[in-house]
């Protein structure tokens, strides 16, 4: 899980890991590796507030995906900065049913996002929400180095290995087709056109955008510039 990942890399199990973009800015002494990253520039589809209301002002209670940090806080920034309105948060294991049962909506990411049932139900798209307020994309997540391990670092291609991975696609969505029973099409689709894989100039400015916000909302202490392995 991503927040796993977090955790290994703050306690020095790990000298670079895939994390949360709201990690950045809580674990010191690190460096951004810059251009690859998971973000989206439409409909994620992996993101998703879910609730049986169909207006955000009857949410009162949200329950939060365990699993997810920068998601966690970018749906509190939506409340707060967009809706002016902000209902109680607790965290819960990723069981949708189970999440819904004692509040009005849930935030669940990945693949248990992907593949429950949305029939009744209100599903907010969390990539389009901030879109939609923002007219950017937004960046999910991205590599990050121990300030210990960047000459090391320096020396791996990270982008290769992203590239690699876009190469390998067929074999993913053969993969993923039988382990969530989703169509080839819906998989492909979702690798294609849902996730974008490299920081461009609009993510860039989404994601500063998320941590100035995050500041703003005190969902972060402080903020730190973006540095990079190469800055």
């Amino acid at each position: 899980m991503p927040a796993k990942c977090a955790e290994l890399l703050s306690v020095g199990t790990v000298e670079a890991a895939l994390v949360p973009v709201i990690e950045y800015q809580r674990i010191p002494n690190i460096v951004l590796v810059p251009d690859v990253c998971v973000g989206s520039k439409e409909e994620v589809r992996s993101v998703l507030l879910v609730s049986r209301h169909a207006e955000f002002k009857d949410i009162r209670t949200v329950a939060l995906d365990e699993s997810s940090r920068t998601s966690a806080t970018l749906v509190k920034i939506i409340f707060r900065e967009f809706l002016d309105h902000e209902p109680a948060w607790t965290t819960h294991s990723p069981k949708l049913e189970q999440m819904l049962e004692k509040n009005d909506a849930a935030l669940i990411i990945g693949d248990p996002a992907m593949v429950f049932p949305q029939t009744a139900l209100k599903v907010w798209d969390m990539a389009r929400l901030w879109r939609n307020y923002t007219g950017l994309g937004f960046v999910f997540a991205m590599w990050v180095v121990s300030n210990d391990a960047v000459e090391r670092a320096r020396q791996v291609d990270f982008a290769a290995a992203r590239d690699e991975g876009l190469a390998s696609k067929d074999e993913i969505v053969e993969y993923y087709k039988k382990l969530l029973g989703l169509s080839e099409q819906s998989i492909r689709d979702y690798l294609d056109h849902n996730i974008c894989f490299s920081v461009d100039e609009e993510l860039n400015r989404g994601l500063q955008l998320f941590y100035q916000l995050a500041h703003k909302h005190s969902l972060l202490t402080e903020l730190k510039p973006l540095k990079t392995l190469e800055s």
